[in-house]
């Protein structure tokens, strides 16, 4: 109850609330704003809310609608995803402090559904390249596990999160008002399918409207809450690079796509890429280099393979991971994608074909689905 009052008095990021909190605990930090008995830096910000205590209407408002806060005492809360937060320099930004709660809609958990998560941000202008490009990479990252984190705004967020939905893989939006006030009020519907399998999440309040500063501070969630920031499409002032900006100071790869030289909406992509704020990426693969785990072999393991894929090496290996997890390719495409010569390629796909792998349609080549082996089935 002291956290859900503490996060109506303040409403967002507090840096001196949560020291007070990490000083004193959260009970005796909320007994200190209720008496107004306050080092100064804290009596402005809590004054004009210290005497309204709704906890109690909050938590029953968001059992209503399927949701929870979780604090830094739940399980649940990521706090090795927040960590970085925490890491921050004091005063350097006012938005950059730890939520003191987070308020979540949604069956999934919050910690494991962070664990391998990428943020696709970009354009609310997006073009139909733009639309084409995330679908393909967000679309084959939440193929493979990967939970896709975006702000739920026009354009590239939203085909983001509705990527990951097509293949029913888990998304997790994060907003700048309440969870409970659809932001845009178009997507009331896309938060709502979101927040059925997989997370819609605020640091403020059920009621809060959004207002502009208040994006600013949603995208260092949006950052902290993922493996790396992907940008698809972003102008030269776009609200993206901010959470880029956010990414780079957690110590999270910055990732983006490129885009036709010609094209307005990609002049932000281009310019992160060419000042070096921002890796070049142009496919799921590429992404996973830079923002996935190490993958290294466990001692004993060697020659252990979990299914037919792991065996594969030469040019079998670049044309399977060349094809998407979603949708097909023509051997032209994965020659030029992968740099071997057409013939190579052809040679590839039949080989793979007859391992199981790989089918072919009038749309060209596609992965199949396939089982992990175990020993019993070898």
């Amino acid at each position: 109850m002291a956290w859900v009052y503490l996060s109506r008095v303040i409403s967002g990021p507090c840096p001196a609330l949560s020291a007070l909190i990490d000083s004193v605990g959260v009970e005796e930090a909320a007994r200190a704003v209720r008496d107004c008995a306050l080092p100064a830096v804290l009596r402005a910000p809590t004054e004009q809310r210290r005497g309204t205590d709704t906890a109690e209407r909050d938590l029953e408002l968001m059992a209503r609608i399927g949701g929870r806060v979780v604090t830094p005492d739940d399980p649940e809360w990521p706090a090795w995803r927040l960590l970085g937060l925490t890491q921050l320099e004091v005063g350097r930004d006012r938005d950059g402090a730890v939520p003191l709660v987070l308020w979540v809609r949604g069956q999934r958990s919050l910690l494991e559904s962070s664990e391998r998560a990428l943020a696709v941000v970009g354009s609310r202008c997006s073009s139909g390249y733009g639309n084409h490009i995330t679908g393909e990479i967000a679309g084959d990252l939440a193929a493979q596990g990967w939970t896709i984190v975006s702000g739920a705004a026009f354009g590239i967020d939203a085909m983001a999160h509705r990527a990951a939905l097509a293949v029913d893989g888990a998304t997790i939006a994060v907003l700048a008002c309440g969870v409970d006030r659809p932001y845009p009020a178009q997507h009331d519907r896309l938060l709502a399918e979101i927040a059925e399998t997989g997370l819609v999440v605020s640091e403020y309040p059920p009621g809060t409207t959004a207002h502009k500063h208040q994006f600013l501070a949603r995208n260092r969630l949006v950052a902290a809450l993922a493996d790396g920031v992907l940008v698809i499409e972003a102008g030269l002032r776009s609200g993206a690079r901010n959470t880029v900006k956010w990414a780079r100071r957690l110590g999270r790869p910055a990732l983006a796509v490129p885009g036709p030289v010609t094209s307005a909406a990609s002049v932000g992509c281009h310019r992160m890429i060419r000042e070096g704020e921002a890796v070049l990426v142009t496919r799921a693969e590429e992404v996973i280099d830079e923002a996935g785990p190490l993958r290294l072999s466990l001692p004993g393991t060697a020659g252990s393979a979990t299914s037919p894929a792991d065996t594969l090496d030469g040019d079998e290996a670049l044309v399977f991971a060349a094809l998407p997890a979603i949708g097909s390719r023509l051997p032209r495409e994965l020659s030029d994608q992968t740099g071997l010569p057409l013939a190579a390629v052809r040679a590839a796909l039949p080989a793979l074909d007859l391992a199981g792998l790989v089918g072919s349609d009038d749309s060209g080549w596609f992965r199949k689905a396939t089982t992990h082996r175990t020993p019993k089935d070898t």
